[in-house]
């Protein structure tokens, strides 16, 4: 039933038959009326012509040409506004799973005068698009929402998006608004093309798009760009940038910074995990209320699939909005898009666990409508337009239901309104009084004695104002035992119809007592969210206290060498003094006797803690892998637990040049950007061989295929980055005047940093086993006057180790590994002694997180291949991996005045006995191995915990099944769809 029967036809549109235009006035009467989240009206009245409401209150004056509907009480709220919804439009595509044996596609195979990056789809306009789409239309008004942003979810820059309302009008008088904001994501969508396949890829063609259309916007460029165009043309408008987790959260608030650009954040429902780098951001969010479902942990074997983490996820998910809430986060609430029907049920579960159903309205009218600037939305005051939900009942609570979805001043019924509250009744029936508890759910009544002993039931059916009660007294054998009465509804009664017999009537006297023994269930309690959100996450921050390590073996590694029974005193993050018997003020005072105290491990070569590791662009300078630091990653305390404490997260070596390194330290429980070390070098990965060349993908067409080709590669390159600097010098050296007339050089941030190393301001770590390729790398770093910082892997170092240190290259290498591919072959395990005693700054790395938690053992190799002593040996994982990252002047060895990154050990560091006792990191007590039984213990109670608290639930279960291990090495490709990591 609609407000008008013609309200979809348009005034342009040819009329078959007679005019037929209605202005019908509606008096809702009898409503309690929540006008916004913090106006509320009992026993009010609104009134609504076409899409507005003319009047709202408690004794307005209703138009005797009205249409007057009594709503008996029930309760009227604004109607909901989604921000997050893709209605109305076409399908996304989908694109084949990444894989790295097929041919790429290297161009966009979108024809027209489009970006060169198929994931850029700035010109794409869901006004032209959008169609009215009936089903989706009703599901969304099911759920109370009568207007909706709706945008196309495909691609990096996804256009913009168009509003519009849920009522069953022609597309052209259901738009509000034609292009309301412009979208964003990290996801490419079903973009065909090769680039980007990472976090960090998508994030570098985010920044550069931004860049290119500032420039292409200086309109002197010779060609024609409509995706650009569309970013410039739509850069006043909201910004709306879509994520998938809590990192990407702070991730795209810090491009949309950097781009000066104002943004609101649709995330993932997951921020709850560290809602306090959350809330230092001041960005206003868009929620999805979707919660993980349960997994089956009743069998003891499926339990084991299911990691504590997941299990956590599933306990504290429902509690997002209640953080959010509680820490003046602003946000407005959609639903899960691929899962609506669940939306009114996960909406009311979130408010048991303490949001505030005023919050939840806010979050759903008011927000939304000053998200969209638009006052004619989320509330329902004179003038609004007229899109209101009439419940039956608490809408936020289980019991409460939608009744009718008005909007834009057209009525839809989803169920039917009960005429007749809930409560205790009195029915007469020929002077005898039956008391009544009556529970109405729309049109279904149903009826029981207040007396429990009574044996008297009653059923009644109703059919729009008329009712039968059936009365049947079970006492009574014969035929006499039942009764009919028929009658009519009206306000919380019922009467016969007049002049019909008998005469009976019900009148409502009181409310249903509530059983409190029903109604008391135990409140969950909050759960307390670790740092990170794991099970070894901190439930209280690390502290800087200071510390007195007594009575240690200190391994210097400065010309004191080895100390025996001497003291190390930290505070504030530094190494204050060293000596024997020191007396100073310390928080803590740690009994180091028989221990070896050593500085921390350092791994010059790691791929842990990232989101991603490769992406595929010959030339990926302008990727950074600071954009895909993942600080929840176990592997971070696990390198603690093998007394590791910094690292460099590399790229991987799918390209001859990489992207920029990031330089961390083991903070466990810190974000991203707090495990960065700070002021450090700026370091880049270049790559040679197989890898590079792509071997074993045969149907590959990317250039280089050869070894010759990656040679020029890098030449092309660098010559490339000299005219870019050319360009920009000659630019530079301007008046002022004259660059009013010139147009800028476009900023290319590949030229960037690949001018950065040719200038000697960023430094390169390459992937290298070959020595003709290390010979190459070395020859064509000379001819453009830098030098190779550091030859990662670098197997056959031993071959060409003279010319390495006369160039002035230094050297991380594995220990004993060979023979895992051809190029490898004549790998020996004596490599890295032999580059050390010729004078090279030599290292032991990793490249794996496995390894990473014994690289103690691996540098004790080089004692027994190469006669390396005991402090040498050390060296390679501590100062001299330092000296290559260029941070010696603060860790690396045990000096006053260096960080306090130091690690206790159990016995000689280089032992295959020893084990990290505790490891500091900046003075901070990050690994304890004495409390590690109490935290393990403390684990499996909490397993044990929520496996009784999933099994107890009435939530549906599904299938656990055990997930796949994120180990990224050197070749692991982390697409949208695929994870591998297989080997170095």
């Amino acid at each position: 039933m609609h407000a008008s029967v013609w309200a979809n036809q348009l005034p342009t549109a040819t009329i078959n038959g007679t005019k037929d235009e209605r202005h019908a006035i509606y008096a809702l009467t009898n409503a309690h009326i929540f006008v916004d989240s913090n106006t509320e009206l009992d026993n009010a009245t609104i009134l609504i012509q076409d899409h507005k409401i003319l009047n709202v209150g408690k004794s307005i004056s209703i138009p005797a040409n009205a249409v007057v509907l009594d709503l008996y009480g029930a309760n009227i709220y604004p109607g909901f506004i989604l921000l997050d919804s893709n209605y109305g439009l076409s399908k996304v595509g989908k694109r084949a799973p990444f894989s790295f044996f097929a041919k790429e596609i290297l161009a966009s195979t979108t024809e027209g005068a489009v970006n060169t990056n198929e994931a850029i789809k700035a010109s794409y306009r869901a006004i032209n698009d959008f169609h009215h789409d009936k089903d989706q239309a009703k599901q969304l008004r099911k759920n109370g929402f009568g207007t909706v942003l709706s945008s196309k979810h495909d691609g990096i820059m996804r256009g913009t998006s168009v509003l519009v309302s849920l009522d069953d009008k022609a597309d052209q008088q259901s738009i509000i608004k034609q292009e309301q904001a412009f979208w964003l994501s990290f996801d490419k969508g079903s973009s065909k093309q090769l680039y980007p396949i990472s976090l960090m890829g998508a994030s570098a063609l985010l920044r550069q798009t931004w860049l290119d259309a500032n420039w292409y916007g200086k309109g002197k460029a010779n060609f024609t760009d409509l995706d650009l165009q569309a970013i410039n043309a739509n850069k006043s408008k909201l910004h709306i940038f879509a994520v998938n987790s809590w990192q990407q959260v702070l991730l795209a608030d810090k491009i949309a910074k950097e781009a000066n650009k104002n943004i609101i954040l649709r995330t993932a429902g997951d921020t709850y995990k560290h809602i306090d780098a959350i809330k230092k951001l001041n960005q206003s969010l868009i929620v999805p209320v979707s919660f993980p479902k349960a997994l089956e942990v009743s069998d003891e074997l499926d339990a084991q699939n299911v990691s504590l983490e997941k299990m956590m996820q599933w306990e504290a998910a429902p509690y997002n909005l209640y953080y959010l809430h509680k820490n003046n986060i602003e946000f407005s609430i959609a639903p899960n898009i691929k899962d609506q029907k669940t939306f009114l049920q996960n909406l009311r579960k979130a408010i048991t666990k303490g949001l505030p159903k005023s919050a939840a309205l806010t979050a759903l009218t008011a927000t939304p409508a000053k998200m969209l600037n638009n006052p004619k939305l989320g509330h329902l005051n004179r003038g609004a337009i007229a899109n209101l939900i009439i419940a039956e009942g608490d809408l936020f609570s289980k019991d409460g239901r939608i009744a009718e979805n008005w909007v834009a001043g057209e009525r839809f019924i989803i169920n039917r309104l009960a005429k007749i509250k809930s409560g205790v009744y009195q029915l007469n029936v020929k002077g005898v009084t039956h008391e009544l508890e009556i529970v109405a759910k729309g049109g279904k009544l149903t009826l029981k004695s207040t007396n429990k002993d009574s044996k008297v039931k009653y059923t009644a059916t109703t059919d729009n104002d008329f009712i039968t009660i059936e009365i049947k007294d079970e006492t009574v054998k014969d035929e006499e035992n039942s009764s009919k009465l028929m009658g009519l509804l009206t306000h919380n009664s019922m009467q016969n119809i007049q002049g019909q017999l008998p005469l009976w009537s019900a009148n409502r006297v009181a409310d249903i007592k509530k059983d409190d023994k029903k109604d008391k269930k135990t409140k969950d309690k909050v759960p307390n969210i670790p740092q990170p959100f794991s099970a070894y996450g901190l439930h209280k921050p690390a502290t800087a206290d200071s510390y007195l390590l007594t009575n240690a073996t200190i391994w210097t590694n400065e010309v004191d060498g080895i100390l025996t029974a001497s003291d190390v005193f930290i505070k504030n993050g530094k190494i204050i003094k060293i000596g024997q018997n020191l007396s100073v003020k310390a928080d803590r005072t740690i009994d180091a006797t028989d221990m070896h105290l050593t500085a921390g491990i350092i791994d010059e070569h790691s791929h842990i803690a990232l989101l991603s590791v490769n992406d595929i662009a010959v030339n990926s300078a302008m990727v950074r892998m600071q954009d895909a630091l993942d600080s929840d990653n176990i592997n971070i305390y696990r390198n603690l637990a093998g007394g590791v404490t910094a690292a460099q997260l590399l790229h991987g070596s799918a390209n001859p040049i990489g992207g920029q390194s990031a330089l961390i330290k083991m903070r466990w429980g810190a974000t991203g950007d707090e495990l960065l070390i700070k002021a450090a070098d700026k370091f880049i990965k270049f790559a040679l061989g197989e890898n590079v060349k792509r071997s074993v993908a045969q149907e590959s067409i990317r250039y280089p295929l050869t070894r010759m080709g990656v040679e020029q590669v890098y030449r092309d390159a660098f010559a490339n980055a000299r005219v870019y600097e050319k360009q920009w010098q000659t630019y530079n050296k301007l008046s002022k005047r004259a660059k009013k007339q010139t147009t800028a050089p476009r900023r290319d941030l590949m030229m960037d940093a690949t001018l950065e190393v040719i200038n000697k301001n960023r430094f390169v770590t390459a992937h290298s086993y070959v020595q003709s390729e290390i010979n190459m790398l070395m020859q064509v770093a000379d001819d453009f006057n830098f030098n190779i910082n550091t030859f990662t892997h670098i197997l056959e170092g031993y071959k060409v180790a003279d010319k390495m240190l006369a160039h002035g290259a230094g050297a991380s290498s594995f220990s004993d590994w060979w023979a895992y591919k051809w190029e490898v072959n004549y790998a020996i395990p004596y490599n890295a002694a032999i580059m050390a005693k010729v004078g090279i700054t030599t290292a032991i790395n990793s490249d794996s997180p496995e390894m990473a938690r014994r690289l103690n053992q691996e540098a004790a190799k080089s004692i027994k291949y190469g006669n390396l002593t005991e402090q040498q040996a050390l060296k390679l994982v501590t100062l001299n991996p330092a000296k290559l990252l260029h941070l010696d002047d603060r860790m690396g060895s045990i000096k006053v005045g260096k960080d306090a990154d130091i690690v206790l050990w159990s016995n000689n560091p280089l032992s295959i006995y020893a084990k990290a006792n505790k490891t500091f990191v900046d003075g901070k007590l990050l690994y304890d191995r004495d409390k590690q039984v109490a935290i393990e213990a403390q684990i499996a109670k909490e397993r044990e915990r929520l496996i009784k608290k999933i099994n107890a639930s009435d939530e549906p279960k599904k299938p656990a099944m055990m997930p796949p291990k994120k180990h990224m090495q050197c070749d692991s490709i982390t697409g949208y769809e695929y994870l591998s990591g297989a080997g170095q």
